[in-house]
């Protein structure tokens, strides 16, 4: 059965593909939780207004996104937390504690949007 994605789907495709799929994995699984339509002409017309909404969305998100990292750039922020000897941490900085130290300088930001590269395990200086 031919669909057309609503959302991504990592093992099928991007918003707006038509795929083919098991008639059962699309009228029991994909169509019932609207992550497909059946692949009707209708239906193509309105996976392409729902492609408009969803890329103005993105671009509001995008240009948001931007504008706090340029005003959080230069923030410094502070972590005092317990080291052992070779200036070694018990435990690591977690992004939970940069989301705090943040917030009290007045940005609010959610511990998932902070990208952790590797875990601060160690005393010193760290561009997150």
């Amino acid at each position: 059965m031919k669909v057309i994605l609503r959302q991504n789907i990592e093992t099928l495709g991007q918003v707006g593909e038509i795929v083919e799929v098991n008639e059962g994995y699309a009228l029991n699984y994909l169509i019932p939780k609207k992550y497909a339509y059946a692949a009707l002409a209708g239906n193509l017309r309105a996976i392409e207004d729902e492609k408009k909404l969803i890329n103005k969305r993105r671009e509001k998100e995008i240009a948001a996104a931007t504008e706090l990292a340029t005003a959080i750039e230069n923030v410094k922020i502070e972590i005092t937390v317990q080291a052992g000897e070779e200036d070694k941490l018990f435990g690591s900085v977690t992004s939970q504690m940069i989301a705090d130290g943040l917030k009290e300088k007045g940005f609010e930001l959610d511990k998932r949007s902070i990208d952790l590269h590797e875990p601060i395990k160690t005393l010193g200086i760290h561009s997150v």
